[in-house]
Parts: structure tokens; C-alpha cells; sequence
């Protein structure tokens, strides 16, 4: 009756819920974000996001990627591209150019959103994806240095005999 419940050794991973790095405003990244933890973008994204947490993109931010997958992802300032979360939120100043698979849907007034909207009771994010190429398993060799070669033996010039 006392006894202190044993921990479950299935307890899902709660994604971070808390901004842990932040890309500036003054900032224009090409690129892959790919990791767990909390980002926050404020300046210009080109490129793929697959985040096991939490994505903000703030007022002064701008994403552009073909596929976006997060935990949860909330947006104040613009992204074009299709968006596959659990949670989307779009804010007041927020525009989302693209389609979007979620579980959970919340906008305020004034949101915008182009694209179609498709509701799961679960959504998969495939976080868990390699997406990196494998390593090649064969090290490349490493460029060999020439010998140099032994110095030539000096000649010294003939003299020819001119006929008469």
C-alpha cells in the first residue's frame, strides 16, 4: 500500500518543450537542422528541419524548406513548405505557404494558411530516420608524398672534334 510505484521502462521521451538555441534575425542559413531540443528562428532558414522538440519561428523569421518535422511547431512569422507536427500553431503575425499533417491545430486571428490541412489521431515524423549518407566503409587512402629522386650525375660537356 506504501510502496513506491516501479518507474515503466516504456515511458515515452517527452520532446523539449523550451527554446535551447536561437538563429538571429541578422542571419541567413542555408542548410539541415536535424537534433533534439528547442530552436528558435528569427532570421532567414533555406533548407531541411527534422527536430525531435520544439520549432518557433518568430515574427522576424523566415523558413523555407520543402518538408518540416518537429514535435511541435509554432508560427509568428513565415513558412513556405509542407509541415508534418504533432501540435501547429500559427500566431496572429504568421503566414504558412504549404500543406500541413498534424494532430493538433490552434490559430489566432489573422493567421494565414495556404494549403491544405490533414488531421491524424497520431502523426508518424520519422525522427528516427537516418537521413545523413552512410559513411563509405573503405577509408580513402591518404595521397602519397613522391620519393625524390637521387641527383643526377653532373656531365660535363664533350667537345667534338669538328672534321676536316
Amino acid at each position: 500500500m506504501f510502496r513506491k510505484p516501479e518507474p515503466s521502462a516504456t515511458q515515452p521521451i517527452t520532446p523539449a518543450e523550451r527554446v535551447t538555441s536561437v538563429l538571429g534575425s541578422g542571419i541567413i542559413w542555408k542548410g539541415a537542422l536535424r537534433g533534439s531540443g528547442g530552436i528558435r528562428i528569427e532570421g532567414t532558414f533555406e533548407g531541411e528541419i527534422v527536430l525531435r522538440g520544439l520549432l518557433v519561428v518568430g515574427e522576424s523569421g523566415r523558413v523555407t524548406c520543402e518538408d518540416l518535422r518537429a514535435n511541435t511547431v509554432i508560427v509568428a512569422g513565415s513558412v513556405k513548405g509542407n509541415i508534418t507536427a504533432e501540435k501547429l500553431e500559427i500566431r496572429s503575425t504568421g503566414r504558412v505557404w504549404g500543406d500541413v499533417v498534424i494532430s493538433a491545430f490552434a490559430s489566432e486571428e489573422g493567421a494565414f494558411l495556404r494549403g491544405q490541412v490533414r488531421m491524424e489521431d497520431r502523426v508518424d515524423l520519422h525522427l528516427d530516420e537516418k537521413t545523413e549518407p552512410e559513411p563509405s566503409p573503405e577509408p580513402t587512402p591518404e595521397p602519397s608524398i613522391p620519393e625524390p629522386a637521387p641527383p643526377a650525375e653532373e656531365k660535363k660537356p664533350r667537345k667534338v672534334a669538328a672534321k676536316k
